[in-house]
């Protein structure tokens, strides 16, 4: 996780199997069990593999259930929707359902996600998910960040001052550019690269 300060977190993080300084630009602060870190950017706690017992084996478990997730999403069979819009979803309205595209995925323009609260979408993209910068993904009806899963192959990358919302679970690496900021949370497999963001983890409640 790289970071170009100062950005903003409400919620936990962090990295496995590496070590803490895989973790740049937070200025970490070592707690005094060594079992985690904070940072007057995080309102959470970070953890590393490289931490005291039991949070090499908390993170084991975290990624296990990361990994579970993405194959879950990306195996689920009959898709609502399938090639939509050829991977352009600039400017659409999204139902709850499940959403499959063999391509790379865009938005160009402003996106609203629109269900209940109780409404799952599960987005499965074979390539890449492209953010426009100063896009704003939407969420009306009640539709909830938690319930929202965006199951990427490729890279996921969410450009300058765009609002993106769901849990992206992506086999590569997430960036969001300057001043990009994400309701949901940001789970790679390989890095996350911040640079002044902000990010709200939903609560699961």
């Amino acid at each position: 996780i790289t970071n170009v300060p100062t950005s903003k977190i409400t919620g936990d993080m962090g990295v496995s199997p590496i070590a803490a300084t895989a973790i740049t630009g937070f200025a970490l602060v070592a707690d005094k069990t060594n079992t985690f870190s904070t940072s007057p950017q995080v309102t959470g706690k970070i953890y590393a593999a490289d931490y005291a017992s039991p949070t090499p084996i908390n993170l084991t478990t975290a990624v296990s259930n990361m990994q579970t997730a993405y194959t879950d999403a990306a195996g689920r069979k009959n898709p609502d929707f399938t090639e939509l819009y050829a991977g352009d979803i600039s400017g659409k309205t999204l139902v709850p359902g499940l959403y499959k595209w063999g391509t790379s995925v865009v938005a160009n323009k402003n996106v609203v996600l629109n269900g209940s609260s109780s409404s799952i979408f599960i987005f499965q993209i074979a390539g890449n998910l492209s953010v426009a910068s100063g896009v704003n993904f939407t969420l009306t009806g009640g539709a909830q960040a938690k319930n929202i899963f965006w199951q990427v192959a490729g890279y996921t990358n969410l450009g300058t001052t765009s609002h993106f919302a769901g849990n992206i679970l992506c086999m590569t690496a997430i960036h969001m550019l300057t001043g990009a900021s994400l309701n949901g949370r940001a789970l790679a497999q390989t890095a996350v690269t911040l640079d002044h963001n902000v990010l709200v983890i939903p609560s699961t409640k």
